[in-house]
């Protein structure tokens, strides 16, 4: 089979297996070492310290599969109306964990390989993989100032997964950026994270200090933070390219139902276990997830909460810490 028709083929079969979109790129895609090394020196990944791993692997993605010719990489819509509850997490973990959904769409799509006679070896975002830089490359949409994907589609609501391959496809034409004059996202980030365009300092990203810091959240940050319990979207949500957003095709997407977050902040482990396992939430455990409670009633909440949070005080030095200071901040705002 030719090169041509096999990547009709893959195409077709990635919308089979439940894929919204599909683009090629070519294993030696360019990508912008300057620019990565440089955001990793001025600090801006935080204590993520993986991100230093593997630099070679991240600009240089021919070094991750040594027979690869090709990267095939897919896009899955996530977008759906948020659920109308007290504190707002981001979108992508309302439901679930969307690694354990892609990794299954994704062997599916290897064994197709290997039955037309290729390898693949795939990644949802755990390797050493630039997966927006390449997938700007392929054609699924451009780097927003925020760092996000957006597809003129999809808007800004797409998980990235890839197949490294040995087959010879056709390559898709790069995108075009459209973001224009444009700084809606970065003109409503609370914290002022995005520094610059297309520049994002971790330390200061909600998303950041909610779901991969450990320990104390920085004071200075706790209000800017607003309602936000797990992650944060705010500068997707502004974006204008999501007034075509669509709502997602994937059950599994679909928003857990949860209790208030007075009520979250009286359960154990195995509560907390029996709610969120297989979903993103459950990496962050307990002890952090009631950390984030706090923060957002001391945002929020009212004086009903202040039986809880005294409760809650406690448990530990973490949580008591955050707690006490949602118990000043309710009382400082109502008095």
């Amino acid at each position: 089979m030719d090169s041509t028709a096999l990547t009709t083929e893959i195409k077709e079969k990635s919308k089979e297996l439940g894929f919204d979109l599909c683009r090629i790129a070519p294993i030696d895609v360019d990508i912008d070492q300057v620019f990565l090394r440089k955001w990793l020196d001025n600090g801006y990944a935080a204590t993520m310290n993986w991100l230093h791993r593997n630099f070679d692997k991240r600009v240089k993605p021919q070094l991750i599969m040594e027979e690869a010719k090709t990267i095939i990489m897919f896009g899955v819509n996530y977008y759906q109306e948020r659920p109308d509850r007290r504190g707002t997490m981001a979108m992508y973990a309302l439901g679930r964990d969307y690694h354990k959904v892609l990794n299954r769409n994704l062997k599916a799509m290897g064994r197709f390989i290997e039955s037309r006679g290729g390898k693949a070896k795939w990644y949802v975002d755990t390797g050493p993989v630039m997966e927006r830089s390449i997938a700007e490359k392929a054609g699924l949409g451009w780097k927003g100032k925020s760092s996000h994907l957006i597809n003129r589609d999809y808007g800004t609501w797409l998980f990235l997964s890839e197949v490294f391959t040995d087959l010879e496809l056709v390559h898709d034409t790069e995108s075009k950026n459209y973001c224009g004059s444009c700084t809606s996202c970065i003109d409503v980030c609370p914290t002022q994270a995005i520094v610059a365009p297309y520049e994002l300092d971790s330390r200061k990203c909600i998303a950041y200090l909610t779901i991969e810091h450990h320990g104390s959240i920085p004071e200075e940050f706790r209000r800017a933070i607003g309602d936000h319990v797990f992650g944060c979207d705010d500068c997707l949500d502004v974006c204008p390219w999501n007034r075509w957003a669509k709502q997602t095709k994937e059950a599994d997407f679909d928003a857990k139902d949860l209790p208030d977050l007075r009520d979250m902040l009286k359960w154990n482990h195995d509560e907390f276990f029996n709610h969120f396992a297989g979903t993103p939430i459950y990496r962050l455990k307990l002890d952090r997830w009631k950390r984030n409670i706090c923060v957002v009633l001391g945002n929020i909440g009212t004086t009903d909460d202040l039986l809880d949070l005294n409760l809650v005080k406690q448990e530990n030095d973490l949580i008591g810490e955050h707690a006490q200071w949602a118990i000043t901040e309710i009382e400082r705002r109502l008095g």
